[in-house]
């Protein structure tokens, strides 16, 4: 989970960036104004994000209170009542749209990873994230995908080593990039391999990398690397892995199945906020 410093300082920037300097529309409105409106989902979901809708609200005016019927990792059905929020009705206003995109982006996130999750329920093998995040949102989409219930990556190029095609390359060879990792890199790093063939697994082995990215190899191939591998390190398929594919490709015995598609092929969950009439 984001730190709540994170979370504030995030909120801030979208409210800073939505409201300028300030909501000409709202201004039209009764400044003493109260009003409450509840928040529905209007399809099944997994929901996402209250932290983040919860303060574009109160960062907008601390007198908006939220009252949530429903948490992150949550399913909802459609129909589902979400939240009730109630405060003045400017900041309401004012709010809406950046503490929905909060929501529906996440939950979206969190949605599409639920579908992952359950196509290889049952199985020992872990659904991971990558670094194809949308900008400015790596921390956020990395927590809707535990919300969704699949696993991180690394959450960027700072706390972890992942040595690829172009990364051996400059280096030489597969041993000679791993060698240099142990030289550079603290023993607490976790470091892993890119391979593109059976072949470079054996050499990878050999150096005795304990993470292994098989990268795009087929589903006879995969199975050969399991056996080749015989437990000696974590394997990880990556590489256009489809939905439809992906628990075939978990029957092979690999340990993670990286996918890109969980955080960059997102369709946001269609949410509303209606107003109430207190009448």
């Amino acid at each position: 989970m984001p730190t709540p410093a994170h979370i504030r300082a995030h909120v801030q920037r979208s409210l800073d960036e939505d409201i300028g300097a300030g909501d000409l529309t709202a201004a039209l409105l009764p400044e003493d104004q109260w009003a409450r409106a509840d928040v529905v989902s209007r399809e099944a979901a997994v929901l996402c994000g209250c932290s983040w809708f919860e303060l574009a609200f109160t960062l907008t005016d601390a007198r908006v209170a939220v009252h949530w019927h429903a948490a992150d990792g949550d399913r909802l059905e459609p129909g589902a009542h979400l939240c009730r929020v109630e405060g003045p009705l400017r900041a309401l206003l004012t709010a809406e749209r950046t503490a929905l995109n909060y929501l529906q982006t996440l939950s979206g996130t969190a949605t599409r990873v639920r579908r992952f999750a359950d196509a290889v329920a049952g199985l020992p093998v872990r659904i991971l994230d990558t670094r194809k995040t949308l900008p400015g949102l790596r921390r956020e989409q990395k927590y809707a995908v535990r919300c969704g219930g699949c696993h991180n990556h690394r959450m960027g190029l700072f706390d972890a080593v992942l040595i690829k095609e172009n990364h051996i390359a400059a280096a030489g060879s597969i041993a000679a990039a791993v060698a240099l990792a142990r030289e550079q890199v603290p023993p607490e790093v976790p470091v892993e391999i890119e391979v593109e063939s059976l072949l470079q697994l054996e050499q990878a082995l050999a150096a005795g990398v304990e993470r292994v990215l098989l990268d795009n190899f087929g589903l006879a191939d995969l199975r050969r690397a399991v056996a080749l591998n015989q437990g000696r390190a974590r394997l990880e398929a990556s590489g256009g892995v489809a939905l439809d594919r992906l628990r075939v490709i978990a029957e092979t015995g690999v340990d993670d199945i990286s996918v890109g598609d969980l955080t960059k092929s997102v369709q946001a969950i269609d949410l509303s906020m209606r107003l109430q009439d207190d009448s």
